[in-house]
């Protein structure tokens, strides 16, 4: 599970990267597909920093936290920051969905990522040591 987990962790380093790019660019963005959907309005926003940090940052720093945990076999560190930051993206979504009333397709796919992290964590802290089962 840990090697899975490092990989969905490393999948939303380069959606974290991307929608990165897209917070410090000035340019037409190849996501900017219609009204609904345009990672550069909700990169742009000013929902897109904590504190002149860019989301996009704090989510390549969560990714790269998370593999750690995985690589260093911490389950329990690990489904508990996953959970954290499925509550964060999930607050995001809610942004894009009632404030900004568009979404950015980058971070949709991390929704998608940090979601499958988190089930899979969750299950691999709950059910996947020995000493657990046996419980």
């Amino acid at each position: 599970m840990r090697y899975l987990i490092v990989l969905l962790a490393l999948a939303g380093v380069v959606v974290s990267t991307l929608a990165l790019r897209v917070h410090y660019s000035t340019g037409t963005e190849p996501c900017s597909i219609n009204e609904k959907w345009d990672c550069g309005i909700v990169n742009h926003s000013p929902f897109a920093e904590i504190e002149h940090v860019p989301v996009a940052a704090i989510g390549i720093a969560g990714y790269l936290v998370l593999a750690g945990l995985a690589l260093a076999r911490r389950p329990t560190p690990l489904a508990v920051l996953a959970v954290l930051a499925l509550a964060f993206s999930l607050n995001l979504t809610r942004i894009e969905k009632y404030v900004l009333e568009v979404y950015c397709v980058y971070c949709v796919i991390s929704l998608g990522i940090i979601t499958v992290v988190t089930v899979v964590s969750l299950i691999w802290a709950f059910m996947g040591t020995p000493s657990r089962r046996r419980a």
